[in-house]
């Protein structure tokens, strides 16, 4: 057998073994910074416990693009083929919606009923802008269930560039979310507090309905506590968290008892609570004219010992949203939309997974809270834009600060705090104090739990016509939608540490694009530097080439 035979043999050989190894031994490397391919924790449980096929159909697809949204497509496939890769039960197919252009309008009619609102898109391309339309969603089917999975996340004010960088940060959350509802049963349970003039249920209709996708929900009212406090303790104690939305009644000593208790057990709360009593549509009457009291709810105390206090003042800032009125008489009047200071948009520049990369949320009369010193971890979630100033109580509210211009000095008074997350140990309000019933057990202090504070009801409060319920957050005036139900949703997920999910949020993708402008004005000379430049080192090694060449085999 000569040399060339045995090297070939050997080959053959190698190749065999290599497939061999490969085949069963099977490994992908995430070789970017950011790590954006390496899935956390929370969605290899998820995807690994899926057990039959699970169908994902995505609408980001089209042969015109946009360039900018190319990229959010292309993560998009490539987050889903990691998924895939993990567990083949994962299929995934990409639809265009619009190719038909005979069906286009009926396909967008559908889609829009099924509840994919398309999107509209200024694209600027070679220096022109054209106007797009896409659908950025997905279907995920599971066991002849179906869920909407929205894969553009937006954000008030912010460009279609950063639309996408914010998108693609959320597109592990977005898919690991949607998969969970399908393949996770429920298993926490949330009460609705009632009994203290709550919101009424057609207010709060959408938060719930959405939170009922996740969690089991029930209405818990305290009433019975004048009779059987006891009982009623032991009954909340069955919920792993409960909400207080917005009470106008104040609470009395045996409910504080039992909402301490129920504290004190590793209960976690959501309260949603106005220090000052004003409602918007008190302002719709001729005078135009409203008055914002005190609204002691008799919990300062409660809130005190967590490490809190909400201050009975109105919060009044130059960066909010805007009041719409209708202006004109009769047949003339025209709707109008118009800066009111009463309406504060609250954010945060915080990398906390509750709020990071949170669309603005939308106050209403919202007051000011202080932390206090104790041994309770405190965290700012929320809080309004430094141009603030504090409105004292009683005092009248009037629609005539729309056509006042408003003072920027006078807004002084800085960032306001809005939201705050609590977590530790608490202390029972009620130790070494007398108690208003008797406990079978009383705890005084807590086992680790956590609870959030809004100051302002109205946070999750959905507006309400033809008393159809609509979407929390949405703006039907500006068709503008805020951060409310993401921000209420993200706060229930945390409190409940539902499957690790909500600190996928915080992971951090760069993104880099190409800038547009330059494209279009500079576009012709990179053009002739990519062609003519390759022929120049062509032409000029070719001539150094033959120098060489001649030099070397002349006689």
């Amino acid at each position: 057998m000569n040399k060339t035979v045995k090297h070939i043999l050997f080959l053959v050989i190698a190749l065999i073994i290599v497939n061999y190894i490969s085949s069963h031994f099977y490994q992908r490397l995430d070789l970017t910074e950011d790590k954006r391919y390496t899935l956390s924790a929370s969605s290899l449980d998820i995807i690994e416990s899926v057990a039959s096929p699970i169908v994902v159909d995505v609408f980001l697809e089209g042969e015109d693009f946009p360039s900018e949204f190319r990229r959010l497509q292309n993560e998009t496939r490539q987050l889903l083929e990691e998924f895939a890769a993990i567990n083949n039960n994962v299929i995934f197919n990409f639809i265009n919606p619009l190719q038909n252009e005979v069906n286009r309008d009926k396909n967008i009619q559908q889609l829009t009923q099924r509840g994919l609102t398309p999107m509209q898109l200024s694209v600027q391309e070679n220096g022109k802008t054209l106007q797009a339309v896409i659908f950025p969603w997905a279907l995920a089917s599971y066991n002849n269930q179906t869920v909407l999975i929205p894969l553009v996340k937006n954000k008030i004010g912010t460009s279609q560039q950063a639309i996408v960088n914010n998108s693609v940060q959320h597109l592990e959350y977005v898919f690991a979310d949607g998969f969970s509802k399908l393949t996770k049963p429920k298993r926490r349970k949330i009460a609705i507090l009632k009994g203290n003039k709550q919101l009424e249920d057609k207010h709060i209709a959408d938060f719930v309905k959405k939170l009922g996708e996740y969690y089991y929900i029930a209405p818990f009212t305290l009433d019975s506590v004048a009779i059987n406090p006891q009982k009623t303790l032991n009954e909340i104690n069955n919920f792993d968290l409960i909400i207080s939305a917005k009470p106008t009644e104040a609470f009395t000593e045996k409910e504080k008892l039992v909402l301490d208790q129920y504290t004190m057990n590793g209960g976690k709360s959501l309260w949603l609570i106005d220090a000052v009593t004003m409602e918007k549509d008190s302002l719709y009457n001729p005078s135009g004219t409203g008055y914002a009291i005190e609204n002691n709810l008799n919990i300062t105390d409660f809130f005190f010992e967590y490490g809190l206090r909400v201050n009975p003042y109105m919060i009044s800032s130059l960066y909010s949203a805007p009041i719409t009125l209708a202006l004109g008489e009769g047949s003339q009047s025209q709707f109008q939309h118009l800066k009111w200071p009463y309406s504060p948009l609250a954010g945060s520049n915080s990398k906390h997974p509750i709020v990071h990369n949170l669309n603005l949320v939308k106050f209403d009369f919202a007051n000011p809270i202080d932390t206090l010193k104790n041994t309770i971890k405190k965290t700012i979630l929320l809080e309004t834009a430094p141009l603030s100033k504090l409105e004292g109580t009683p005092r009248a509210i009037s629609l005539d600060v729309v056509t006042k211009e408003q003072d920027p000095k006078s807004f002084n008074k800085g960032n306001q705090t809005l939201a705050v997350l609590l977590e530790g140990e608490f202390k029972s309000v009620y130790k070494n104090r007398v108690k208003p019933f008797k406990v079978s057990k009383m705890i005084t202090k807590s086992n680790t739990t956590k609870m959030i504070v809004v100051a302002d009801g109205d946070v999750i409060k959905n507006d309400v016509v033809r008393n159809i319920p609509q979407e929390l957050g949405f703006d039907r005036w500006t068709g503008k939608t805020y951060g409310n139900k993401e921000f209420l949703l993200n706060a229930v997920n945390y409190l409940l540490d539902d499957n690790g999910l909500i600190n996928i949020r915080s992971k951090e993708i760069a993104i880099a694009f190409l800038d547009q402008q330059k494209i279009a004005t500079q576009k012709t000379k990179w053009q002739i530097i990519n062609l003519l430049l390759p022929l120049v080192f062509l032409a000029f090694f070719g001539v150094i080439f033959n120098v060489v060449r001649k030099k070397k085999y002349s006689v």
